[in-house]
């Protein structure tokens, strides 16, 4: 495979303009529109220049927590185009459609070896920047995919396949592997709490994995967007007691799983009432530390078990890829929301005060890309 040369990367970088905007987190609840140096790039990194980037609920409590310091620039749902190549980077060209993860472990330490890959010290390590602490750089015009991430994190687009379907790729491993972690059988009935985009995946996962799923949230707007992904099995908690009709469906007993896909720790206590006894529930968006109630017994005596999954898995990578490439689900559904760069502090907003008729929320950076699918 063909190595750019000094000639080819001056070149490139001829093309490339000095600075750019992105949105920058200056503090809690503080993000800014800036223009920001383009960042420079090392012999084994890549420069993407970023079409679609989706909001992530993570960086969401980020931002309102003021957990990270400041100044960062977020965002890691990304894809676009490779801008320039480093030296020493075989088998990418300016050009080329990708998309990539931000993460990826160093398969070698103690928890590589027992497979609990969100807890490899390497893998905490962020490894996409737009400029200041590596915290994946999407919210700009420009990317740098820093070289162990290009080496095993980087996947091209198939021509067909549009920048919004492919940035799904790293929240469906993510669901993907939640729904590893609850090992499911087929014939099982699975409560999924939270309809927006990530639950409708997780739903949609969970059916695909031959389940019953039985789908509940607040919002009846999202509760038809999952039905017309194949989801029909819905409870209105507005106006329902979610539970009781849990229990309705499975003459008494509860659901054999539940996975509290909203970030509500308030939640905890009713996913686990809605199971029935020996059985399970993925805590999916409780990534925002803090007290919450749990009934002891009912994991003691009625034997119901807790599960919990963080971020990707590099063991699905591949097909997370195959799943979104080949579009057996119309992830481009999901979005409600494009903004272009320019507005992506209003975006923000939206994503952190979803709607009832908002799911997913995209930033859409530069100009002249077209349509979606280009």
């Amino acid at each position: 495979m063909a190595i750019a040369g000094p000639i080819a990367i001056e070149e490139q970088r001829k093309r490339i303009p000095a600075t750019m905007q992105a949105a920058v987190y200056r503090g809690v609840n503080d993000v800014r529109l800036e223009s920001v140096p383009v960042p420079q790039i090392g012999p084994g990194d890549l420069l993407v220049r970023v079409h679609t980037c989706g909001i992530c609920g993570t960086d969401l409590k980020k931002i309102a927590t003021g957990s990270h310091s400041a100044p960062r620039i977020f965002g890691h749902e990304t894809s676009g185009v490779v801008a320039a190549v480093g030296s020493d980077v075989p088998g990418f060209t300016p050009g080329d459609r990708v998309v990539f993860f931000h993460h990826i472990p160093c398969g070698e330490c103690f928890y590589c070896q027992h497979k609990t890959f969100a807890q490899c010290e390497t893998y905490k390590k962020v490894g996409c920047t737009a400029g200041f602490e590596p915290a994946g750089g999407g919210f700009a015009e420009y990317v740098r995919v820093m070289d162990w991430i290009v080496r095993q994190g980087t996947v091209r687009i198939p021509e067909g396949v549009s920048f919004e379907q492919a940035c799904f790729v790293e929240p469906v491993n993510t669901c993907m592997k939640g729904i590893e972690r609850l090992q499911l059988s087929p014939g099982e009935v699975v409560l999924v709490m939270g309809q927006g985009p990530i639950g409708i995946i997780l739903s949609t996962l969970a059916k695909r994995a031959g389940t019953r799923v039985i789908t509940s949230d607040l919002y009846p707007r999202r509760l038809t967007i999952s039905a017309s992904f194949g989801l029909p099995n819905m409870i209105d908690a507005s106006r329902t007691d979610t539970v009781k009709a849990v229990r309705e469906q499975t003459e008494g007993r509860g659901a054999d799983a539940a996975i509290l896909a909203v970030g509500s720790n308030g939640l905890v206590r009713a996913a686990m009432d809605a199971v029935r006894p020996g059985g399970r529930v993925l805590l999916f968006a409780q990534t925002a530390r803090g007290e919450t109630s749990i009934d002891p017994a009912a994991v003691c005596v009625d034997e119901k078990t807790l599960v919990g999954s963080y971020s990707a898995s590099v063991e699905l990578q591949k097909e997370s890829v195959r799943f979104v490439m080949g579009r057996e689900m119309d992830l481009e559904k999901l979005i409600s929301h494009r903004f272009p760069l320019s507005s992506s502090v209003e975006a923000l907003n939206l994503a952190a005060h979803p709607q009832a008729d908002s799911m997913k929320v995209v930033i859409q950076a530069g100009s002249g890309w077209g349509g979606s699918s280009e």
